[in-house]
């Protein structure tokens, strides 16, 4: 008697640049114990480095070049049908640089993840480095949580930390903060695969039971 293989949850992974989530999630997905596959990588961007990274893994890829629609909602139709036509469980966002509409979010509700530079709800949008240094904060990091309506406002499920020294740059914080991105990322998908992590009622669960606070990676001393 042989037994049926169960397919893992189906991810496909948005991005519109260099890609280096993405290459460390196609990294710890090709482990043996990885629960999910990276069935599809998208972009919105045909040159986006990303694809490249993809098709080097073998994995299949797909543009919907933005410049080429005039409204925000008709472009998101036709991410919405390429992604739809994947089937996947988990949408996950590695640096895609678009604003999405209510429709598109709402129709990945609790299985579309995002990752941002910094601590949310602090400096939500662009240039997010710059404004830590600006601001004169000692600590900056790195924010993964589900996606909403809300720009960069969705429940958080899990925050990086980093120190920021008197001789830090934009680039230099860059630099660190997509370290801590590398190590946390790839553990919040693994959890949403396993079916530890889920969205009810906008409420992050952890094993069934409501996260009470974000879970945290502590700024190195």
């Amino acid at each position: 008697m042989t037994i049926a293989a169960v397919e893992k949850p189906r991810i496909v992974v948005l991005a519109s640049g260099s890609g280096s989530n993405l290459q460390r999630l196609i990294e710890v997905s090709r482990e043996r114990d990885f629960p999910g596959e990276i069935v599809a990588v998208g972009s919105n961007r045909p040159k986006a480095f990303a694809l490249e990274r993809a098709a080097q893994a073998g994995i299949e890829t797909f543009v919907v070049d933005h410049t080429r629609y005039s409204e925000r909602v008709e472009y998101d139709g036709y991410l919405r049908a390429e992604i739809e036509r994947r089937s996947p469980d988990l949408v996950v966002l590695a640096g895609y640089m678009r604003i999405m509409t209510a429709e598109m979010v709402n129709a990945f509700h609790g299985r579309m993840l995002n990752i941002h530079p910094s601590l949310l709800p602090k400096y939500a949008g662009l240039n997010t480095h710059a404004r830590a240094l600006e601001a004169g904060d000692s600590e900056h990091g790195v924010t993964i949580h589900f996606v909403t309506e809300d720009l960069d406002g969705g429940p958080v499920i899990a925050q990086a930390g980093i120190r920021i020294r008197p001789e830090d740059t934009p680039e230099s914080l860059r630099e660190k903060v997509q370290a801590r991105e590398h190590e946390l990322y790839p553990i919040i998908v693994r959890w949403f695969c396993e079916g530890r992590i889920q969205l009810k009622d906008d409420t992050v669960t952890f094993d069934g039971q409501p996260l009470e606070k974000p879970f945290l990676l502590p700024a190195e001393a």
